[in-house]
């Protein structure tokens, strides 16, 4: 562990001494050298995350086969928990199981709420756009079969992340894919491999959350915003500048400062975004039959993407993973700190977060931009370019409601702020988990200061790294739900024959 400290740290040297070279050097705007920057690092991961596994037959990257086959094989050996367990996880939700004195440090609605913040985001606005940007509606359809899926997936990763979690010295919690590859590994006597695993999963955690949890929220947030207040147009840096001070006010705090903000932002966001486009469904409901009709026939009949169907598979499930974030292992780290008697239980607390924002958020925002057909229209055919997902879904609510880009503006910067407040904690436990509990304070400063670099920086480059790195977390953490998968099935087992007992009510 100490070794691989040392290589991060070097790593991380040469990254920003490179990058302070390439500015004196050159002379090189900071959006040049963090492109540079972020190339290399998509180089280095895209070569094996993005390795083709069926040329010839479309472009199937490996991660995402990974990610598709490990979901099946979870839902299949847990028999379904994602359909037996719903309404048991709601009255858990609801504090009918709760018990007081539980340790843990937030409440099972904190930590979901918590975690939502991270997933629920722009994903749901611009990464659905972008999906049907590329992969035409098809793609929403793969999107619900990922976020079907991805619930089985999600409680396995939660449940192991409460049955590992550690107390540190400092009195806080320390849980997530780091803490059961490391410790779970080590029980089966492969401490070697669990502890490899467990820094690789830290480091790409770290590189998902300054890119995806952070610059990419910065970039759409940003590019929504400009459109409707033209001063962040012309000063940018302005705005993250702004972020990061709202940013910082709470991560400061911690996770109980997290949970507390994100318990409040968190069902009020979803509210008016949801009624927003429930609206816009409503008011053009006739068009809503033929909308369904070409997601489903275009999933298997695509015209809209180059690689036939598996294109489609492909863009559903990658911007599903990274909507609802099921098998990349980060929401684990938020689960593991709830109060609650049994492991298992909040696993099947976490059974809703794919459910929330992939089945059903996700697919009413891929309503409202097919409805409105802003998709392939060719007045945005800039805003589809660039891939700015964010702008092409105010776009499509402003079609229909002509003052809602303002809210739907608003709605943008909350759902970016508090997917990057969630995403800070994750970051920030890897981060410790790798340097220690006094350098936390540094990674939070890091992370304030690539808000406003962000906010200079091309979508789409961003895009491409987050891509990367998200995605790439799913490696290490699914080889540790595949071997300890084993352990959750027991324990699934032993509470069912506990719960037909009446022993918890």
């Amino acid at each position: 562990m100490i070794a691989l400290r040392r290589t991060v740290s070097m790593a991380i040297v040469l990254v920003v001494g490179q990058f302070f070279f390439t500015s004196h050097a050159a002379a090189q705007s900071i959006e040049e050298m963090l492109n540079v920057t972020i190339g290399q690092v998509n180089g280095a991961l895209g070569a094996f995350m993005f390795f083709d596994i069926m040329p010839g037959e479309g472009n199937m990257p490996f991660i995402v086969a990974w990610l598709i086959v490990g979901a099946v094989f979870l839902t299949l050996r847990m028999g379904f928990v994602n359909l037996r367990f719903m309404r048991h996880a709601l009255l858990i939700l609801t504090g009918r199981y709760h018990v007081k004195d539980a340790p843990g440090e937030v409440t099972p609605f904190q930590a979901l709420t918590t975690a939502l913040s991270a997933t629920v985001g722009l994903g749901n606005i611009a990464g659905v756009a972008i999906a049907i940007m590329i992969g035409g509606p098809g793609a929403t359809f793969w999107m619900i079969v990922a976020g079907f899926l991805g619930m089985t997936s999600k409680f396995t990763e939660v449940t192991l992340a409460q049955m590992y979690r550690e107390v540190r010295p400092d009195g806080r919690l320390m849980g997530g894919a780091m803490e059961y590859l490391s410790r779970g590994f080590a029980e089966r006597g492969m401490a070697g491999l669990g502890t490899g695993l467990a820094g690789l999963f830290a480091i790409l955690t770290v590189l998902a959350c300054l890119g995806g949890g952070n610059a990419f929220q910065v970039s759409q947030a940003l590019s929504a915003v400009r459109n409707e207040i033209a001063f962040f147009d012309t000063y940018p840096w302005a705005f993250g500048l702004a972020m990061a001070a709202l940013v910082g006010v709470v991560i400061i705090g911690g996770i109980k400062r997290i949970a507390h903000t994100a318990e409040a932002v968190v069902p009020t966001m979803i509210f008016i975004y949801l009624s927003a486009a429930l609206w816009i469904i409503i008011v053009n409901i006739d068009l809503v039959p033929a909308a369904l009709v070409k997601i489903v026939t275009e999933a298997f009949s695509p015209i809209a993407v180059t690689g036939g169907i598996i294109g489609v598979i492909v863009q559903g499930f990658k911007r599903a993973v990274f909507s609802s974030e099921a098998g990349i292992g980060s929401a684990a780290i938020a689960h593991s700190a709830a109060a609650v008697k049994y492991p298992i239980r909040q696993g099947f607390v976490a059974l809703y977060e794919p459910f929330i924002d992939t089945i059903v958020i996700c697919t009413m925002t891929a309503l409202v931009v097919i409805i409105t057909g802003v998709y392939n229209a060719p007045e945005y055919a800039d805003i589809i370019a660039r891939r700015e997902g964010a702008a092409l879904t105010a776009q499509a609510f402003g079609s229909v409601i002509s003052w809602f880009p303002i809210i739907l503006s608003i709605s943008v910067v909350l759902f970016a702020y508090s997917t990057m407040i969630a995403w800070s904690y994750y970051g920030e436990r890897c981060w410790t988990y790798l340097f220690g509990e006094r350098f936390s304070m540094i990674f939070k400063v890091i992370f304030l200061l690539f808000i406003v670099i962000a906010s200079v920086t091309k979508a789409d480059t961003l895009l491409e790294f987050s891509d990367l790195a998200l995605l790439g977390m799913a490696f290490p953490n699914f080889i540790g739900l595949y071997l300890l998968s084993g352990k959750v099935r027991a324990a699934l087992t032993d509470y069912t024959q506990r719960l037909k007992a009446g022993e918890f009510d």
